[in-house]
């Protein structure tokens, strides 16, 4: 069997040691160019992503190809339809790190409330930082957390708020009831520019789909308090990144956290993210709410579960709802 994983960077030592026993395994980097991926798929037998797009063009040359694991969560990168004609089944892991990637996102808006980088900056530059209007934060407790998409994810993050810091949580999200939401603690607000203009904090835990794109727009700035902090754990392409930028360096709101990117990885000049690496408001990680010791070693589990499923050609195991995922005809079952 040969195994191609791609995204090297990301390191799964144990999930490569497993790998190893099971075929000839094949590492390739981030920003692998599509030649080069697809002259390795043409006699794989599985293939391992995490973001490197796998294009029509890949799939078509992978005359041998058994079936695609992403090791992750987001399918966008993969294109499912020429899988499906293919017959290649897709799967991804969904579940590993959900209440880890809501733990990431909450300390974003800890981190933004009380200041918490340009207070270490300040520290690690003189040692001190007097109590004055610059550096004065602000409670959660009491104020307004607006959640786009109150998935599993978005759930933990408002149990957080909610029962842990005594927010009041409300939260947009189409083809949820308003008594679903009730249940775990959330108002439902039917309209995105009610739900922005009444939020102290606003975090982003909705999938990525053509109706999602760039669902936080300049409009969606403008409705927003100017008080207000927008969280992104999610997609970074949910929202528009250049109308974001104006609003920050314009002051439009208060400040961003932000794990996700459109374009990844960043760079300190020449990304159109660039300009925000300098301004105090702003947190920005490196695409890493996910990676924490618990989560790797669920998703090393369950993604050695699927690897197996795919070689022994049994069918692969899909836990995703995710509506591309369940358009699979053969190859898989559902749960």
């Amino acid at each position: 069997m040969k195994i191609v994983r791609t995204d090297s960077e990301l390191e799964t030592p144990l999930l490569d040691t497993e790998l190893v026993k099971r075929g000839d395994l094949v590492l390739l980097p981030d920003g692998v160019t599509e030649d080069r991926l697809a002259a390795e798929l043409a006699d794989a037998d599985l293939l391992l992503m995490c973001y490197t797009p796998v294009t029509e063009q890949v799939i078509a040359s992978a005359t041998r190809l058994k079936g695609i694991v992403k090791y992750g969560v987001g399918i966008d990168a993969i294109d499912i339809p020429a899988a499906i004609r293919r017959g290649i089944p897709v799967v991804n892991i969904p579940e590993y790190a959900e209440e880890t990637v809501a733990e990431g996102a909450f300390t974003l808006m800890i981190a933004l409330a009380k200041k918490l980088v340009p207070l270490d900056r300040e520290m690690q530059a003189k040692g001190w930082a007097w109590p004055t209007a610059r550096w004065m934060g602000g409670d959660i407790a009491g104020k307004t957390v607006g959640i786009v998409g109150l998935g599993k994810i978005g759930r933990s993050f408002a149990r957080m708020a909610g029962q842990g810091f005594r927010a009041r949580v409300i939260s947009y999200t189409p083809g949820m009831s308003t008594d679903d939401m009730a249940a775990f603690g959330v108002e439902k607000v039917d309209d995105l520019h009610e739900m922005l203009a009444q939020s102290d904090f606003v975090s982003l835990h909705c999938t990525l789909n053509a109706t999602t794109r760039h669902i936080i727009g300049a409009s969606e700035l403008a409705a927003m308090k100017s008080t207000a902090f927008l969280i992104n754990s999610s997609r970074g392409a949910l929202v528009d990144e250049a109308a974001l930028v104006a609003a920050l360096t314009g002051g439009q709101i208060a400040g961003a956290g932000l794990d996700v990117f459109s374009a990844e990885p960043l760079s300190l000049s020449g990304h159109p993210m660039s300009p925000l690496f300098t301004l105090p408001n702003v947190l920005m990680l490196p695409h890493l709410t996910f990676y924490t010791a618990e989560a790797m070693e669920r998703l090393d589990r369950e993604v050695l579960d699927r690897c197996d499923e795919v070689l022994s050609g049994r069918p692969v195991l899909v836990k995703s709802h995710d509506p591309r995922l369940r358009a699979q005809p053969k190859g898989v079952r559902f749960v």
